[in-house]
């Protein structure tokens, strides 16, 4: 057998062998519909009513009953339910770190005081 013959059996056979590509099956992409809740809570709040809510978290007390109004309330829209949920959360947050550094604060002055002599 010649070299020549057993090149082209060899090529052959390697063509063969790379020429079968793998393919991936076709997969078909589902796209959701669009399905609209309440499309009045759905709307963007307006700037109007942006400034008066901004106005009235400016108000001590008032400022917390409308925050959970707005934040649980049916008739919100759903942007402004959204932000107040979060202000409710950054309001629980600042109020616990609030007692800790009170705490903290207190403690230092206490040790202070005590280190002095004066006792509380």
């Amino acid at each position: 057998m010649d070299n020549n013959s057993f090149d082209k059996q060899n090529q052959n056979t390697e063509q063969g062998q790379y020429q079968q590509t793998y393919q991936q099956p076709y997969q078909q992409q589902y796209q959701q519909p669009y399905q609209a809740g309440d499309s009045g809570l759905e709307e963007p709040v307006s700037f109007g009513d942006w400034m008066v809510t901004m106005l009235l978290m400016w108000i001590p007390c008032v400022n917390i009953i409308m925050l959970f109004v707005w934040a649980f309330g049916s008739g919100t829209k759903k942007s402004k339910s959204n932000y107040c949920k979060a202000m409710l959360i950054w309001m629980v947050i600042g109020v616990v770190l609030s007692f800790v550094l009170a705490g903290t604060l207190a403690t230092i002055v206490a040790s202070i005081l005590q280190s002095e002599g004066i006792y509380y």
